[in-house]
């Protein structure tokens, strides 16, 4: 299994809390889907890229205020139009897990809403598939 690179990193701070003082779990979802939705545009190359699948969301741990935390996500598989992820966000600090997700699949498209054929087999850290466009 491919291992996850940890490159976004968070300050929970209160704004992110719920009403129980911890990290309200819709924050990090979209914190998720926000880098998963980067990482899908770089390795896809295309700007136009939805969510299609988020797989059984596990929290594992809480976080508090001032804890900071870190993101990780990694290519497992390259479909024709899309690519799966797995993702992690563990505590900074003490590198403990605090949510995974097993599947995250976004589909890459056309000008016209249709799913896009992307022509890539496996991940890059180059960037150069930045769109341009």
């Amino acid at each position: 299994m491919d291992q996850i690179e940890f490159t976004t990193r968070k300050w929970v701070r209160p704004e992110d809390l719920n009403a129980n003082g911890t990290l309200f779990g819709g924050s990090l979802l979209k914190w998720i889907d926000e880098e998963a939705t980067i990482y899908a545009i770089l390795q896809l190359g295309n700007r136009r890229v939805v969510t299609k699948i988020i797989s059984e969301i596990n929290f594992v741990a809480s976080a508090i205020e001032g804890d900071l935390i870190e993101m990780g996500l990694v290519a497992t598989k390259f479909g024709t139009t899309s690519i799966t992820m797995r993702a992690e966000v563990r505590n900074m600090i003490t590198r403990k897990s605090i949510l995974t997700v097993d599947h995250i699949v976004f589909v890459g498209l056309d000008e016209n809403g249709k799913p896009f054929p992307h022509g890539f087999t496996e991940a890059t850290s180059e960037r150069d598939r930045i769109p341009t466009n």
